[in-house]
């Protein structure tokens, strides 16, 4: 590794071999060339005077890429697509002529940015669906296990931590369903020409408008798409890569939304991310044990949100049917988008794998506030017991007072049941109300939420995807 030039943390720290590949030069060009052969079996099989011999020449050379060749020629001519046509030339003389045949540097530059595109979603998918597969099996684990709910970070009425992590997971479930969606309606650009009139093919055909309508679903089909888009100007719609990264931004939301309840459950010490035996939580707090994945997650899910603003900004200003003050932008915000998701997934899989649970902090905490959560149970019971329901209202609202100053003025247990039971509005002694602090009793129905919810609704999706279950995350530092 070079340590006197700038590198990108998201290659060097973040993202996974897999994702760092497939924005890789190496499949940048070997896709080229594939369009190339695509294109020249695509003309000879519709008349054109392309032998076989020629589309074997450019099979055979198809991944050993020249690139000394086509950068020494790039500084010649300033043009990345003619360098590498001139480079697959040199290795193919046979079949050089023939090569990009009536195509622009959109056909290879487009059609590539798509095909990479759909494959980096599809590794986005797995590492979502294994995301989902982890939080679906802790939801199921704790489902039963009452904690304290909170709204406005204050406390409310329980709910259970299985039940939680199905909020979590609900939102990556509706990501999934966009992303099946982007993915399922990807086409290629196909071949159109400078300005998408596809001129340079109607004189290569001679005018034939039959044959010229089969080139772009024959390139289609060829190169594994179900079609290509019916009009362009010179590029493919610079919506395409909106729709792409709002994928990931929503994917990165949701990471931030879960990543931020575990931070403050870490605080509350009641959920904890995965520590390593030999990880250092503070270079001066030795006894911390800092929640960095889920922050990690946070800042890398905060990068991506923002740069969903990249492509929606480059696809407003495109002019006419082209400019190129798209190429550097993209160049970026695609690729960095993608590699950074995919260093939000890793994480999240590692840090939902290894969650743990100190269930005696949570059932410390929620018995400390649940005598406010039974007083409407309690106000229940005493108006059974012949009792005015406004008037105890009046009277549990001024005892709750009473006791949430004792414990926040005066640092004091909660003595709320106490209280009430020297109150005789009540009618009931403090056996009694100790009998009510059963935390079950105030859940609802977490637990057949969770149950109903994992079963009808994520175990068909698990089903439908069991082919890309199974990985695991191998966290860079």
């Amino acid at each position: 590794m070079a340590t006197d030039s700038y590198s990108s943390p998201l290659s060097e720290r973040y993202a996974s071999k897999e994702m760092q590949y497939i924005f890789s030069q190496d499949m940048k060009f070997t896709t080229w060339r594939k369009l190339w052969i695509a294109l020249a079996e695509t003309e000879k099989e519709l008349g054109l005077n392309i032998t076989q011999e020629q589309i074997d020449e450019l099979k055979a050379h198809q991944t050993d890429i020249n690139y000394d060749v086509a950068k020494a020629r790039e500084k010649e001519v300033r043009h990345d697509v003619m360098s590498h046509v001139y480079a697959y030339g040199v290795q193919c003389p046979k079949a050089k002529g023939i090569i990009h045949l009536g195509a622009t540097s959109c056909y290879v530059g487009d059609n590539t940015d798509i095909i990479i595109m759909k494959e980096a979603l599809l590794l986005i998918k797995k590492k979502l669906v294994c995301v989902i597969d982890e939080l679906a099996r802790f939801a199921k684990e704790y489902k039963d296990l009452p904690t304290l709910a909170f709204t406005h970070f204050q406390p409310a009425q329980p709910t259970t931590v299985g039940k939680r992590a199905t909020l979590w997971l609900n939102e990556f479930m509706i990501d999934l369903e966009d992303l099946d969606y982007v993915i399922g309606t990807l086409k290629l650009l196909g071949s159109k020409g400078t300005t998408g009139t596809q001129a340079s093919f109607q004189e290569l055909f001679n005018g034939d408008q039959d044959t010229i309508d089969r080139i772009d679903p024959m390139i289609a089909e060829k190169m594994g798409f179900c079609a290509c888009y019916p009009v362009s100007g010179q590029t493919y719609s610079r919506k395409v890569d909106t729709r792409v990264c709002n994928v990931l931004a929503g994917i990165a939301a949701s990471a931030t939304k879960m990543s931020n309840d575990i931070r403050l459950l870490q605080h509350l010490k009641e959920v904890e991310e995965p520590f390593e035996k030999s990880q250092i939580g503070s270079s001066a707090m030795a006894y911390k044990r800092n929640p960095m994945r889920s922050e990690r997650i946070a800042s890398l899910s905060r990068y991506v949100i923002i740069d969903a603003l990249n492509p929606a900004i480059t696809s407003a200003t495109q002019w006419f049917e082209r400019t190129l003050d798209d190429s550097a932008n993209k160049r970026l915000s695609i690729a960095e988008g993608f590699l950074a998701t995919d260093g939000v997934l890793d994480l999240c899989l590692n840090v939902v794998d290894g969650l743990v649970v100190n269930d005696k902090v949570i059932t410390k905490r929620l018995m400390s506030e649940l005598p406010f959560m039974a007083t409407e149970n309690i106000m229940m019971d005493a108006v059974k017991a012949g009792g005015d329901r406004q008037e105890l209202h009046e009277e549990i609202r001024k005892l709750s007072m009473q006791a949430g100053e004792n414990v926040k003025k005066k640092g004091l247990d909660n003595n709320l049941l106490e209280l009430i039971a020297d109150d005789p509005c009540f009618h009931m002694d403090l056996d009694q109300l100790k009998d009510t602090m059963q935390p079950e009793r105030y859940i609802g129905r977490s637990p057949i939420q969770v149950e109903q919810y994992l079963k009808n609704v994520v175990a068909p999706v698990l089903e439908a995807n069991k082919d890309l279950l199974g990985a695991t995350a191998n966290i860079n530092v």
